[in-house]
């Protein structure tokens, strides 16, 4: 049988072992002992009369039962069914990245927050363990607050339970700089462009910062400069995304990350060009934010020039400039291209290799 066939039969070996239900798992409106909570980092806004802060809260719900037998399979399948060669991969790091694809996603729950004395109850959790709500607070209740703060909230769980899960959301002002940064090959290495590195980037590897893009970002910042990190890599990865971006100095931000399960089709999806899910991604923190200016960073990797040039044609009064990293590898996936799009405007774009020829860009008076 070849290869790619053999491959096949054993994504799908997987996907069918995704689907059993789990006889342990019960229906229920509280989170148990066994489940836990991942919070994304967001960014609130102000509504238009500047009265009331309109804050997202993001999250996911699991239980991760790391000795489920089947799980340990379904595990194995996945590492079978990758064309890696193991010399000098990390399997136990694997194993642990991996499991969090693997999870028991709890659905049909309401979970709340609370902000000092205020609770808030958010949308019930889809099939996926995801969660969305908002909180709105107003402004005068929030007198140490202003634009750039970034608030902490805390999981309500049941009484006797002292685990604490926080989110945290920024609050971004009507008016000032944004950064909207791609992930993968422009702040972090993944070698997109070859499939097989970037798996091994992705699972067997630590991560690693592309050098010199942490202390840009750092020289950008002035304290009022909101981050947005706009990545077609899967939300699994953000409990490891997260200390590495803080290991690697990177200025806090709002994740946005994709959505994925092994009982979707999007499973053979996992690193499909990104159009798709970018363009109405960003196209959605350009409109929260009208009055906003916006730098756009990317790579030459996939498609980040086109979609970001696609940026800067609907919104021109917005995007200030964009940013492009020049990767080393081919200029387009093994995989096939992405849907063609226009290249940005020449007077808008700057391509680089070196980070530090960021910081000779005033991103305040343009370059």
């Amino acid at each position: 049988m070849p290869l790619k066939a053999k491959r096949c039969l054993l994504l799908a070996a997987l996907v069918w072992l995704w689907s059993l239900p789990d006889p342990a798992a019960a229906l229920s409106s509280k989170v148990k002992g066994g489940e836990q909570i991942v919070f994304f980092p967001t960014s609130g806004h102000l509504e238009p009369d500047s009265t009331t802060w309109r804050i997202p809260i993001h999250g996911w719900l699991f239980e991760p039962e790391p000795e489920s037998a089947w799980r340990d399979v379904a595990t194995k399948l996945l590492l079978n069914g990758v064309e890696l060669q193991m010399e000098g991969l990390d399997e136990a790091l694997f194993l642990r990245r991996s499991r969090m694809f693997l999870v028991d996603n709890q659905r049909g729950k309401r979970p709340r927050v609370r902000l000092g004395e205020v609770v808030f109850k958010l949308e019930q959790s889809g099939a996926n363990g995801h969660f969305t709500g908002e909180a709105r607070l107003a402004r005068q209740d929030l007198p140490a607050a202003d634009a750039g703060t970034w608030l902490t909230f805390q999981a309500v769980l049941p009484p006797g339970d002292g685990r604490v899960f926080p989110a945290a959301a920024q609050l971004v002002g009507p008016r000032g700089l944004s950064v909207i940064s791609d992930i993968d090959d422009t702040i972090k290495v993944s070698e997109v462009t070859r499939r097989n590195e970037l798996l091994a980037n992705t699972f067997f590897r630590p991560f690693r910062e592309v050098p010199g893009m942490a202390a840009a970002y750092r020289y950008w910042n002035d304290g009022t400069v909101a981050f947005h990190y706009v990545s077609a890599s899967p939300w699994q990865l953000y409990p490891a995304l997260s200390p590495f971006m803080t290991q690697a100095g990177f200025p806090r931000g709002s994740f946005h990350l994709k959505t994925f399960r092994l009982k979707d089709e999007t499973f053979l999806d996992l690193f499909a060009c990104s159009e798709d899910f970018k363009i109405p991604v960003i196209e959605g923190i350009l409109r929260r934010y009208p009055q906003r200016q916006f730098l756009l960073v990317g790579d030459s990797g996939e498609c980040d020039s086109e979609i970001n040039g696609e940026m800067a044609r609907r919104f021109p009064d917005q995007v200030r400039h964009i940013f492009i990293r020049e990767v080393a590898a081919k200029a387009h996936r093994e995989d096939g291209d992405c849907t063609p799009l226009r290249a940005p405007p020449a007077d808008r774009l700057t391509v680089f290799r070196d980070p530090s020829d960021l910081t000779r860009f005033d991103p305040f008076m343009g370059n």
